[in-house]
């Protein structure tokens, strides 16, 4: 069990008359969370609905406000887990949120934001809280922040990546195994359940074609040529699989200079044992070639639940000129560019410089994170 960094900050939200929605990636605690957030109530005082099961989805679907009302009887908390498979979730929470005000506490958990978070956006608008529930981070893996520790365990961490289940897998095979099974579908089954996707082999060899590629710039119609299908229907399954938590994208910062690229993206993967299970890829860092590419996978994932979790808000890009120059992360916040670039490699890292034209942005800093600079970046 993972003491989770949400718990804390979801809990001081609790009875404040608003719905709270966990969302994220399959497999990643979310109702292992939802459960130790209600633990220290009484069971008689707790209503849990799993829809999964299609009785509990039966119960809520398309019921009137009375027949809720005793379907909750005393409850104080009220737990939807998988929230998104019940059709008419939106309206339901609505008529509970306005009736119960503060008297209840509903929480809601669900795999993937395209189905729960856009089916309840218009309905409860002002009536929710929303958190992203990760694969663990390093503080939640290491909360005694043993640095030596950390180190040691970084290379498995970026070849089988941080999933809780996986985590806790005491052999690299079992890891291995875990990680094929997720893969195969399982982490991205609410896409193509949902969305009705006709060719999940397409959606496949798209995620493997974008595993093959983190840390370089994304043409859509390069990877259109490639898996032999148009670029909308290309744009369409990689915005679908950032909604279901499974990549996202960094978009290119500009001021409109003419040197400056602005047109492709970069994607990077939420977990590395996801990317590395997809090009079926677990060897070690002496028989790889893509060193380079797990570190700023891995740390800028690693960063973006950082911030998350810390309330640190940011917008992020990356930087490139056509004459190659580059910024692996720009963090704009606060009137200020805070230019990072990740190198695994400690010896190329005292050797690397910030790039002049960056710096010429005003109120711009630049920085080299490394293994060695986990403390006040990630941790």
């Amino acid at each position: 069990m993972y003491k989770r960094l949400l718990q804390k900050i979801i809990e001081q939200k609790f009875f404040k008359g608003k719905i709270i929605i966990i969302t994220g990636a399959r497999q990643t605690g979310k109702t292992t969370l939802s459960l130790e957030l209600v633990k220290k109530f009484p069971k008689k005082e707790i209503r849990l609905f799993n829809c999964d099961n299609p009785t509990d989805r039966q119960e809520l679907y398309n019921k009137d406000l009375e027949f809720l009302n005793q379907l909750i009887g005393n409850a104080k908390i009220v737990l939807v887990d998988e929230a998104q498979k019940v059709e008419n979730i939106g309206e339901i929470l609505k008529l509970l949120v306005d009736f119960h005000k503060k008297k209840k506490q509903i929480i809601v958990t669900g795999s993937s934001s395209v189905n729960l978070l856009d089916n309840t956006q218009e309905p409860l608008t002002g009536r929710k809280y929303v958190y992203n529930l990760f694969p663990l981070t390093l503080e939640e893996i290491f909360p005694e922040k043993n640095q030596l520790k950390m180190l040691k365990t970084l290379e498995s961490l970026l070849v089988f990546g941080s999933y809780p289940e996986v985590v806790s897998q005491r052999s690299f095979n079992d890891k291995q195994e875990l990680l094929q099974e997720l893969a195969s579908s399982y982490i991205y089954k609410d896409i193509l359940e949902f969305q009705q996707i006709k060719s999940p082999d397409v959606l496949l060899r798209l995620l493997k074609a974008l595993a093959l590629q983190i840390g370089s710039q994304v043409s859509y119609s390069e990877l259109a040529n490639t898996i032999g299908i148009d670029k909308k229907t290309v744009e369409k399954y990689i915005d679908l699989l950032e909604k279901s938590f499974v990549i996202f994208r960094l978009s290119p910062y500009t001021k409109n200079k003419r040197r400056e690229i602005f047109k492709l993206k970069k994607i990077y993967f939420y977990d590395l044992g996801v990317r590395n299970a997809i090009i079926n890829n677990f060897n070690f860092f002496e028989n790889r070639n893509d060193i380079g590419d797990l570190w700023e996978n891995f740390i800028i994932a690693e960063r973006i639940r950082y911030r998350a979790y810390h309330k640190i808000y940011a917008n992020q890009y990356f930087w490139r000129t056509y004459d190659g120059k580059e910024v692996d992360l720009v963090e704009e916040k606060s009137g200020k560019l805070e230019g990072y670039e990740f190198t695994w490699n400690l010896k190329k890292a005292k050797k690397k410089s910030s790039p002049i034209t960056w710096l010429d942005y005003p109120k711009s800093s630049w920085q080299i994170i490394t293994s060695r600079d986990l403390n006040g970046f990630v941790i």
